[in-house]
């Protein structure tokens, strides 16, 4: 899988959650819970995901290019996403 971003939204994400985007390539697309990002709209489809990289759970909002997924935020989950997950 293809995985890419804006090296400045990287940045900012790295100083806002301390998470680093090049960590996305980790991430286990087989037990995430994926859904469509509808907080607003943005002009184009926006997925957000709850899934495991190493032994963590993450909050990943993504969109879809072509054959490439391009990451706009990944952060560590919190307790309420925490529970989401476990509870499928």
């Amino acid at each position: 899988m293809k995985y890419q971003w804006d090296d400045a939204k990287a940045a900012t994400n790295l100083a806002k959650h301390g998470v680093p985007f090049d960590i996305i390539t980790g991430f286990d697309w087989q037990t995430a819970l994926i859904d469509p990002d509808q907080r607003r709209v943005y002009g184009e489809l926006r997925w957000q995901a709850l899934g495991i990289i190493g032994a963590r759970l993450y909050a990943f909002v993504f969109t879809v290019r072509g054959d490439t997924i391009r990451v706009i935020s990944l952060r560590k989950a919190n307790a309420r996403e925490q529970r989401r997950f476990d509870h499928g």
